[in-house]
């Protein structure tokens, strides 16, 4: 991981090496007789120590706003501390302040920098933990689970469905398929592995923007199912409208370069006293989302059905 982050490591290094060479070149060298070795001690630790809380950090995160504002915070208080070290070891003149200015600029904005860092790793925390608890209640319900996506499968799509059918329930609810665009072609060029890690990039994307009430399966291959309660058709298409653009925004990097990953969509109303069958709502959804064009996003009403069907 060390390795996406040379550049934040590199300008790290310049700026210790600078520091060094300001004080040797323009400081007087003190005798070792005169140093304060417990003030080198404690200046020197803490600049080794947030040195190594960066590194840590580093080798930890992926690229992004947190990690970098992260590291830079704890890199320039190890350049404050580094500096303040440096100050035992070379006398520099009282009418020269720049030494002072320094040590106080790389503290106290390293301070305030990593204090960013850390708000913003908040905020990321809190998204996490929504999804943390999506996996949770997926867990809590004894769902048959996909292996790879670890998303429940379509018998439990078709289960859900029948329960709420017998429930006999008058609000409409939505049932949306999702399908990657030119899956195969990827998994053909990049291989099952980046395939399969395609799909949960995808999986995660789509759980951090639904609500709890929704629930997301994956259907069969590259199709995602997604069961929304208590909603209306055109509410379904703005959220499947959302899903979609978040998709697309989504970084994700194979092992050689970054794609772009786009969906399409079917979504299907399900509500009031007329009978379909389970099967056939999905199997008209399938059709339909088969015949889709790529990267389109189509909406559509199937008839109502009250009927029971099995799983």
């Amino acid at each position: 991981m060390l390795s996406l982050h040379k550049t934040p490591l590199a300008v790290l290094l310049l700026m210790v090496a600078f520091t060094f060479f300001a004080y040797s070149s323009i400081g007087v060298t003190k005798p070792l007789t005169s140093v304060q070795w417990l003030d080198v001690v404690a200046e020197g630790g803490t600049s080794f120590m947030a040195c190594l809380w960066l590194l840590m950090t580093l080798s930890s995160r992926p690229r992004g706003k947190v990690t970098y504002l992260l590291a830079a915070g704890m890199g320039l208080i190890m350049l404050g501390a580094w500096a303040d070290c440096l100050d035992e070891f070379y006398k520099i003149g009282k009418e020269q302040m720049w030494d002072h200015w320094m040590e106080a600029v790389f503290t106290l904005g390293g301070m305030m920098i990593l204090t960013a860092g850390l708000y913003f790793w908040r905020q990321e925390q809190f998204s996490l933990n929504i999804h943390l608890q999506k996996r949770e209640r997926l867990f809590r319900d004894h769902r048959a689970f996909d292996r790879v996506t670890q998303l429940g499968d379509a018998s439990y799509l078709r289960r859900l469905i029948a329960m709420e059918q017998e429930n006999h329930t008058d609000a409409p609810h939505c049932i949306a398929l999702l399908d990657i665009n030119a899956f195969h072609i990827l998994n053909r060029e990049f291989g099952v592995e980046e395939g399969d890690r395609i799909l949960q990039a995808v999986a995660h994307m789509l759980l951090l923007n639904l609500s709890n009430q929704d629930v997301l399966c994956r259907y069969a291959g590259e199709r995602f199912a997604i069961y929304m309660p208590s909603i209306s058709l055109d509410q379904a298409q703005q959220k499947v409208n959302h899903l979609s653009a978040m998709v697309e925004q989504m970084h994700f990097y194979t092992q050689t370069r970054q794609i772009a990953i786009t969906l399409r969509a079917e979504c299907a109303v399900v509500s009031g006293a007329a009978e379909v069958t389970i099967e056939a709502l999905l199997a008209s959804l399938d059709s339909r989302a088969d015949q889709a064009g790529d990267g389109a996003a189509a909406v559509s009403s199937l008839a109502p059905m009250t009927s029971p069907a099995h799983a």
